[in-house]
């Protein structure tokens, strides 16, 4: 019996969506982001616990550019959506903010504790509630972006598809760039998979939380990445989503990095002149001028 695809046992399914197989210091990684976070917080000026909902897990830290005006970036951490929070990604500023950008880096509620729709819910609310707060850190209210790593590159996909007009009363194009990181686009195979026992994935919230059901006619252009040693499946993933993003005529481009896997597909954050952090500064700063210059 076929579970997903060609796939036809949960073993390999796990081996294609369970990085930890295959990375054996996964542990070592998530303790260098920490480290390297720490850091940030002691070079960086920064603003931590900033509320933008009611509940407790509904706040952001924020990096602010030295001059105002400046583009925002959103990140959206990762942990298979049952691990992490913001302080352990504090690193992604280190490579951003010297580089003009101001980065807030959001924290959100967890699976078991509440399911993925309200994670989702959870993040576009601190898309809103900057759109409104913005300029109070230097950045521009008209120059949102949002990028994500692993579990997050699904968020930030997910958040490059929400209706911001229907639902919040918004501009639709609010968010001006998506930059989603190692994700996954199509939530079906990770029921078969240990690694997200603790995340229901009932058949609604696999087909609602799956960006690529949910490719709008109108969205802000992408930039996907991923490490070139990750699994087949993740290339597969990305390519996937591209195609549907493409089948709509929206922006989107694909960037392998290479000699990189799914931990370290973030690490070049952490420098200025890093290859990662200067693709992802042009880009925005580029659909920054691009969105000025629109009539």
């Amino acid at each position: 019996m076929q579970l997903y695809r060609d796939f036809s046992c949960s073993k390999e399914i796990e081996r294609q969506y369970n990085p930890g197989l295959s990375i054996h210091d996964g542990r070592n990684w998530i303790e260098w982001y920490r480290k390297e976070s720490k850091q940030a917080r002691v070079e960086l000026t920064c603003t931590l616990g900033c509320r933008y909902g009611p509940t407790l897990d509904e706040y952001a830290d924020i990096f602010p550019a030295q001059s105002s005006g400046a583009p925002v970036l959103v990140f959206i951490h990762g942990g298979s959506w049952r691990f992490g929070n913001s302080r352990d990604f504090s690193f992604i500023a280190r490579g951003l903010v010297p580089n003009g950008i101001t980065v807030v880096v959001a924290n959100y509620s967890l699976c078991p504790g509440v399911p993925l729709s309200e994670i989702t819910r959870q993040n576009r609310a601190l898309l809103a509630w900057l759109h409104g707060h913005a300029d109070t850190f230097h950045g521009c209210r008209n120059s949102l972006f949002v990028a994500g790593h692993s579990a997050g590159g699904q968020q930030a996909a997910m958040m490059a598809s929400t209706p911001w007009q229907k639902d919040y009363g918004l501009p639709d194009n609010l968010i001006k760039g998506c930059i989603p990181i190692s994700g996954i686009y199509d939530l079906r195979p990770l029921r078969y998979s240990s690694q997200y026992q603790n995340v229901t994935l009932s058949h609604e919230i696999i087909y609602h939380q799956s960006p690529l059901n949910i490719v709008p006619q109108q969205g802000p252009p992408l930039l996907v990445s991923l490490g070139s040693e990750e699994s087949a499946e993740f290339h597969r993933q990305a390519q996937t989503y591209l195609r549907a993003w493409h089948a709509k005529n929206l922006q989107a481009n694909l960037h392998i990095q290479q000699g990189k896997h799914h931990f370290s597909t973030i690490e070049g954050f952490v420098e200025k002149a890093d290859p990662l952090s200067r693709l992802v500064a042009a880009f925005i700063h580029n659909q920054q001028l691009k969105s000025q210059s629109d009539p």
